[in-house]
């Protein structure tokens, strides 16, 4: 089991999170927290494996959480969720040691596989992929709705159509190849096909 916990003062936004992590199976949310000093007096007592944290909040913010949980609880990742899409904040965190850096308007699932892949050591912290999670996709959107697929799975698929291979989808996504295909999976089992020819022709189908 993932034991998660979240730091954000909007507790609206930390419920919401809180309740999409808990679909996953194997993700426990130990606690939301209002600021930082709440999660680190948490975090005197309960282990977690991975803290998610806002920027902005009183008392203690961000970079103070990340700064904190360094020094004393070195092990646990630190994710950053942020409204700012600002390269010298990026680089603050990146450098203060915070494990990767998602947008607040990103996808639900770059998140869930941001916390896999922060685990299991394949993410990749980029400034150009944070760059990628707001890039806007040409799909229309009653494909999106009928077969539910992100904003993230749509590009892949549309690379796919293009004849990129798994390690090309990596690198320009700044996806570790084992994410790109964890998504070609969940594609595959949306859209009712089996094989990468089946999911090229529903793809052009599709007109992505």
């Amino acid at each position: 089991m993932i034991r998660i916990a979240i730091a954000d003062d909007h507790k609206l936004f930390a419920k919401g999170i809180q309740s999409l992590l808990e679909e996953e199976e194997d993700f426990l949310v130990c606690g939301t927290f209002t600021n930082g000093e709440e999660l680190m007096e948490y975090l005197e007592f309960n282990k977690v494996n991975v803290v998610l944290t806002d920027m902005n909040m009183p008392n203690m913010d961000g970079l103070g959480v990340i700064q904190a949980m360094k020094k004393k609880h070195p092990r646990t990742r630190v994710i950053v969720i942020s409204m700012y899409e600002d390269e010298s904040i990026f680089k603050k965190c990146q450098k203060l040691g915070a494990s990767a850096y998602i947008l607040k308007d990103a996808d639900p699932d770059e998140l869930i596989y941001t916390i896999k892949e922060v685990l299991d050591g394949s993410h990749v912290m980029s400034f150009q992929k944070v760059l990628q999670q707001n890039k806007d996709d040409y799909v229309d959107d009653a494909f999106k709705a009928k077969f539910k697929l992100s904003k993230r799975e749509l590009q892949i698929l549309i690379m796919i159509k293009d004849g990129k291979i798994n390690r090309e989808i990596a690198e320009e996504l700044h996806l570790s190849q084992l994410t790109v295909e964890s998504h070609r999976k969940k594609i595959n089992s949306k859209l009712g096909v089996s094989s990468a020819l089946e999911l090229v022709k529903k793809a052009m189908e599709m007109n992505v």
